[in-house]
């Protein structure tokens, strides 16, 4: 492994009374911007009715956590506080507001980062019960992991690394949704587990983790891959591809403000089907571990255990290809050992200049705003090169360059037209689910894949269609000023007259009643029998219920940092006032007042486009 020692050294986010950096100041056009038309379009719509110039060069960003000012390090309003939160997590309550203005966002952010890992997906299934092997095949079944992952979200205790596991996981993608082995709901609680344990780590040993398990072997074909023979069979190239295109390098080399590098006019390629073929054999004579040999009968046969789910992939020597690889500009020499040789090509792949600006612009998309200017990428590339420390690949470093940069803080960022991005729909969900407060009463969290478009949120968590995730980081949606203005909008894929509408009618549902959940807690419940488990409190909306304008005021601020227009604030005012409530009322006029609120303000563009 080169160049990552003490990759979990803690970084001392502590801003200090130099002179601040302060970058160009962000433009300040009206709001109604391409991302709030499109998004108002979409829902009005459901409702019926950068390239580089060639040879350029960048300097590198080196930034010092430790000793780093900030121009923007402290919240100005309880506005600030909550743009900030619901980029840094899923949701921004009170308290949360109230802990970010005390502290300013360097230190609440350091004291996040130091948060001790929460309860593992794994040890949550098997305290649910999903290890016991009988006739009802929970091993054999893909529904655990959906309980598992929803639970993780909307209850855990750390939020950030949460959030932070959550846009990991739509990077390094290994869908859930084709998985066809033996206790499958255990390596996917697995996988999300390598996820968040290496949130605050480092890349180098994330790629490797990744690189190795179950879930992303068989995934992507690494699992039983095996080297070259005489009647013409050659190492499956599907991981090395893939782990090229999509987990470290791009397609195209990249100036270190996440520009193309061009010769002649045209970007450059980042690697060749040579290197895709040579680096194939490296990910060869790999097999889930299933060493232990124990077998646990069920009925009338036998099964693994479920311990290889959570081991990285054994090695067989005799699987794997002794030719040379020459991959990149390196060359692995013919007969080298197979863990050696992996090493090697990780080592490789994590050093390579493209990994910083590929990954800083995903991650800046997953957070932030979809297009980010080129001086936040190489900000935030230079990061991941160097954490002022000397380590590469330093993943809180990342975090803090993506959610500190002045292009993210500047409280006159959700003013500007390119600022922002659509919030994903699961986010959504998560948000509303941690703003006020649901519970699943029986701690049994049975929330299913919510993929489907009509009905539901078009989108669920480990559940991509593709090794391409939901969505494309460089998808411009056709036809829009967004294409004209050459801006990229990402989460906008999923965006159509289906998949709104099937957003407003599932949370609507959602809002009122809740998830419906199959009861009783234990996992063997008849699937016929279903109750509203996991509910809602709204129990701060309630106490604000008689007073229209502050209920709206304050979902404004919990929900969209307060972004919401008058005009907006206008209709939903108009539409609230229309049914008297006072003190007096029943509780159930009370809470139809409540669900109307929040529906509503969860379907503006305001929201829509998180800014």
């Amino acid at each position: 492994m080169t160049n990552v020692e003490a990759p979990h050294e803690a970084i001392e986010l502590v801003p200090d009374s130099r002179p601040h950096r302060v970058t160009a100041p962000v433009s300040t056009p009206p709001s109604n911007g391409p991302l709030m038309a499109a998004a108002a379009a979409a829902v009005l719509s459901a409702c019926g009715g950068g390239g580089g110039s060639e040879g350029s060069t960048s300097t590198p960003v080196v930034v010092d956590f430790a000793t780093a000012g900030y121009a923007y390090a402290n919240p100005v309003s309880d506005a600030d506080a909550a743009r900030f939160l619901q980029q840094a997590q899923f949701s921004s309550t009170v308290e949360d507001i109230a802990a970010v203005r005390s502290k300013g966002y360097v230190t609440w952010l350091a004291t996040e980062f130091s948060q001790p890992l929460g309860p593992t997906g794994w040890d949550w299934l098997e305290a649910r019960g999903y290890g016991v092997a009988d006739s009802n095949s929970y091993f054999f079944n893909m529904y655990p992991a959906d309980f598992m992952v929803w639970n993780q979200l909307l209850s855990g205790s750390d939020p950030v690394r949460r959030r932070m596991a959550l846009a990991l996981s739509e990077f390094f993608v290994a869908s859930m949704s084709s998985a066809e082995f033996t206790w499958r709901s255990h390596a996917y609680a697995s996988w999300w587990d390598t996820l968040t344990r290496n949130a605050f780590g480092n890349y180098r040993q994330l790629l490797e983790d990744v690189t190795l398990h179950p879930a992303m072997g068989w995934f992507l074909n690494t699992k039983g891959n095996q080297k070259e023979n005489n009647s013409g069979r050659v190492p499956d190239e599907n991981y090395a591809r893939e782990v090229m295109q999509l987990f470290t390098i791009g397609l195209v080399q990249l100036n270190l403000d996440g520009t193309p590098r061009l010769s002649g006019g045209r970007p450059i390629d980042s690697y060749g089907q040579s290197d895709v073929s040579n680096l194939a054999r490296v990910f060869t004579g790999y097999d889930f571990d299933t060493s232990d040999g124990v077998r646990i009968p069920v009925d009338t046969y036998t099964i693994e255990s479920r311990a290889f789910a959570r081991k990285p992939m054994s090695f067989n020597a005799s699987r794997h290809s002794n030719l040379a690889a020459t991959f990149l500009g390196t060359t692995i020499p013919a007969n080298t050992p197979g863990r050696t040789a992996l090493t090697t090509a990780l080592d490789t792949l994590f050093n390579h200049p493209n990994v910083g600006p590929f990954f800083a612009r995903q991650m800046i998309q997953r957070l932030v705003t979809s297009n980010p200017s080129p001086a936040y990428v190489a900000h935030v590339a230079g990061a991941f090169n160097d954490n002022g420390k000397g380590v590469r690949g330093d993943l809180k470093a990342v975090w803090a360059a993506i959610l500190l940069h002045d292009e993210a803080r500047d409280p006159r960022s959700p003013a500007s037209t390119t600022f922002g991005k659509l919030r994903e729909p699961m986010v959504r969900f998560v948000q509303w689910a941690r703003t006020f407060g649901a519970q699943s009463a029986a701690g049994s969290w049975k929330i299913f894949e919510l993929n489907n478009s009509s009905s539901q949120l078009g989108q669920s968590p480990l559940r991509a269609p593709s090794v391409f995730n939901f969505f494309r980081p460089g998808y411009v949606p056709p036809g829009t000023s967004l294409s004209d203005s050459g801006a990229t909008a990402p989460e906008f894929q999923l965006v159509n007259e289906t998949t709104v509408g099937g957003y407003l009618n599932f949370m609507q549902g959602v809002i009122e009643r809740g998830i419906n959940c199959p009861n009783p807690a234990v996992p063997q419940a008849a699937w016929d029998n279903y109750a509203y488990d996991v509910k809602a409190t709204y129990a701060r909306e309630l106490a604000l219920v008689t007073d229209a304008n502050a209920l709206i005021n304050h979902l404004s601020l919990v929900l969209c940092a307060g972004q919401l227009s008058s005009e907006s604030r206008g209709y939903m005012l108009t539409a609230l006032n229309a049914t008297n409530v006072t003190s007096a009322s029943s509780p159930d006029v009370k809470l139809r007042r409540v669900y109307a609120a929040v529906l509503m303000v969860m379907a503006c563009p305001e929201y829509l486009i998180q800014k």
